[in-house]
């Protein structure tokens, strides 16, 4: 039976749990995603409420930013709208129909916005 590559069967390492599923290595070792600069960006925008129980909110998606940078322009846009929001699977959900704000506000931090849907 072939050996997996360092794989232990028992460890008195207390961090072991906590390696990197990707790498095994404890400092995680990956390479981080960068963020592209706002100027290289479209912010696509718009409206959804279904599945939502009749609640609208705004949906702004197409962004490449890392994690962090994603969260950080949410709770920036958040303030700017007075609303709360999310931010799952790499797009952020603004309660509300806000698109007006919002695209202005992207535009203000040097993205280029585009509507879609109806």
């Amino acid at each position: 039976m072939p050996r997996e590559e360092n794989a232990a069967v028992y460890s008195s390492d207390p961090n072991f749990d906590h390696r990197c599923p990707r790498c095994k290595s404890d400092p995680c070792r990956c390479l981080k995603p960068r963020s592209l600069p706002a100027s290289q960006q479209i912010a696509a925008i718009r409206r959804e409420n279904k599945g939502r129980g009749g609640k609208t909110v705004t949906v702004i998606y197409d962004l490449k930013l890392n994690p962090a940078d994603l969260k950080n322009l949410s709770s920036q846009l958040k303030q700017v709208c007075g609303t709360g929001g999310t931010v799952k699977d790499g797009v952020i959900e603004i309660q509300g129909d806000q698109r007006e704000k919002i695209a202005a506000r992207l535009k203000e931090l040097g993205y280029r916005t585009k509507f879609s849907g109806g």
